[in-house]
Order: structure tokens, then sequence, then C-alpha cells
């Protein structure tokens, strides 16, 4: 591997995936929104869910979800076509990798825009449409089933998908390059998280909002939908209490 390509590849993919689908889009739709930031009141207490990243979610909660969903789709593309490029002029290499973990860099952290962006779940999801489209499915659903149906918690669904990436790159490939990018997608996610988990741990420590209160005012508010339907929430709440 070339280093000076493999520059290049981290390049490119940090300046596609810099590229804020949620600012592009809230400038034409919610010109006077800060996207990158959004209180929310949590059902159940006076405390309010900040939430300071620039995402589909932003976007859907201020503008509705079809708004919410191009977003989305714009955030994958961004990285899926640099990812794909790069996978069909070095086919024999791993610069595609390169370029899908930087992709996921430069949406959680733009240059374009003071370093605030995504969380990464789009930017992620953009890659594996390359990498091994079947992941995105499969993950997420043992994901749900580990969380919701298992474990009774929707935190965990939500971030299961992302985990099960590791063992699944692993087992579908037998290649320490995949593994390596599953594991450093997954931190880079997580740090990505932090602001978010530690509003939700402080809530849960003060025992001021059950989980699903807290969750609501997150782009979770689908899994918690879910969970409702199959009356997963009531059982959580009642562990709670």
């Amino acid at each position: 591997m070339g280093l000076l390509i493999a520059f290049v590849a981290a390049l490119i993919g940090y300046l596609f995936g810099s590229i804020s689908a949620a600012r592009i889009i809230g400038r034409f739709v919610a010109p006077q929104e800060d996207i990158s930031r959004t209180e929310l009141a949590v059902p159940g207490s006076d405390e309010k869910f900040t939430m300071t990243a620039a995402s589909a979610t932003s976007i859907s909660l201020r503008v509705g979800p079809k708004y919410g969903c191009l977003t989305t789709i714009i955030d994958m593309l961004k990285v899926a076509l640099p990812v794909l490029a790069f996978k069909w002029w070095f086919p024999e290499s791993y610069y595609f990798l390169i370029v899908a973990t930087m992709g996921v860099v430069g949406h959680n952290w733009p240059i374009y825009y003071r370093f605030k962006g995504g969380r990464g779940f789009s930017a992620v999801f953009g890659g594996l449409v390359v990498i091994d489209w079947i992941a995105i499915p499969i993950t997420s659903l043992l994901g749900m089933v580990l969380g919701l149906i298992i474990f009774r918690d929707v935190l965990l669904a939500y971030m299961a998908g992302m985990w099960l990436l590791i063992p699944w790159l692993w087992f579908r490939t037998y290649d320490m390059a995949y593994l390596a990018y599953a594991v450093i997608v997954n931190i880079l996610f997580l740090v990505a998280m932090l602001p978010d988990l530690k509003q939700y741990f402080k809530f849960k420590r003060e025992g001021k909002v059950n989980l699903a209160a807290a969750l609501q005012t997150t782009d979770m508010r689908h899994m918690i939908k879910l969970a409702d339907k199959l009356g997963l929430n009531k059982k959580v709440e009642k562990k709670e209490t």
C-alpha cells in the first residue's frame, strides 16, 4: 500500500465526509434554525435534552421525516461514492477502507463547520453499502433483538447494531483490515455519542426520568415506538422503579 495514495484516500474520505447534508438542507427548509443545537423537553420531567449533533434527526424533528430521510440518503452517498471509486480503482488494496473510516471522521468532526457534526450512523452505513451491504440489515436487526427482546434496553438496542459490526465483519472476512475498520468506526461512534450518553446517564443517576422518556427525545424515538408496540417499555419502567 503506497503512503501517498493512502494519504489521498484519507483526505478525500475526510473532505467528502465533512459535507453536512443536515446543514445544507436546513439552509433551504429551516433557514432560521440552528441545526447543530436542538433542545427538547424530556417527558415526565422539567429537564431539557440538548442534542449537539447536526444530523438527519435534527432535520426530521424540525421539518418532518421526509427531509430527514433525504438527509440520511445524502449522508450515506457522500461516503459510499468515494469508497466505491477507490474500491474500483484499487480492487486489490484496502484504500477504500481508509476512505470509509475517514468519511466517518469527517461526518462527526467536519472541517467546514468548526468540527461540529453528527454521530456517525449514516456515514458508517454509507461505507457499508460498498464494504458489505448485508451487514446493515443484519446487524441492525440483531441489535434490536439483543436490546429489545433479550435485555429489554432501548439504549442497548440503539448501539448494539454498531457493536455487532466487529464480530460480523471478522467472521465474514477473517481479515484484520476489516476488523480494524469495524473497531475504529465503533470508537469514533462512541466518542461522538459521549455528549448524549452523559446526559442520559445523568438523568438515570438522578432518577428524574425513566429509560424510555429520556431516549424519546433522541433519534431513538422510532425504536421507542417499536418497543411500545411490543410492550417492552412497560417492563423496562417496572424494572427501574
